[in-house]
């Protein structure tokens, strides 16, 4: 199995939805209120993962991608585009509109205890959920942003055994530290 990676963006509340806006929720798009420093790029340091590695994605934060990316052509969204990318959806059978993506047969965990590549998991909180239900996540990067949303689903849902991670490295990026934790 690869080293499987969650990247998010979390407020400082630890909510997770709808970062950006697009779900149209009443505090949507609290990530991208602080400026293209805090979330251009590859903000969450993913480098040659890019190159190598595999993105995690559910139908919805799929959906997004696909509309976003294959249109631009900066450096960043080239890799995007090249990049390997696999989807979580029962009901998908098309992926053509986000270069190089393949639906996942089977289940996700099983999925993932096969594939030998570094998975990076970007939005997807059902795919995240799935995975740390079953011990699956080695490493966080979380970009946290100081806005208190309120309300909103958060980035670690109600558990019965502790997970201890220690945290590797922490950075500034504009408004956002990214913070980086591993098992």
């Amino acid at each position: 199995m690869g080293h499987v990676i969650v990247t998010g963006f979390v407020s400082l509340d630890g909510i997770v939805t709808d970062p950006d806006g697009s779900d149209g929720t009443p505090a949507g798009g609290w990530a991208f209120r602080h400026g293209p420093e805090t979330h251009g790029g590859d903000k969450f340091r993913l480098g040659e993962l890019m190159d190598t590695g595999v993105l995690l994605l559910g139908r919805n934060t799929w959906e997004l991608f696909s509309r976003l990316w294959p249109n631009r052509t900066d450096e960043f969204s080239t890799r995007m585009n090249k990049m390997a990318k696999a989807v979580v959806s029962h009901s998908m059978t098309d992926v053509s509109a986000f270069p190089n993506s393949t639906v996942i047969e089977g289940s996700l965990t099983g999925y993932v205890r096969s594939e030998p590549r570094t998975m990076a998991v970007a939005g997807s909180v059902s795919v995240i959920r799935a995975l740390q239900a079953e011990d699956l996540v080695d490493e966080y990067r979380l970009m946290t942003l100081p806005t208190i949303v309120g309300a909103g689903e958060r980035m670690f849902g109600p558990t019965d055994t502790p997970v201890h991670l220690r945290l590797a490295s922490v950075a500034q990026t504009g408004a956002a530290s990214l913070a980086t934790y591993v098992r």
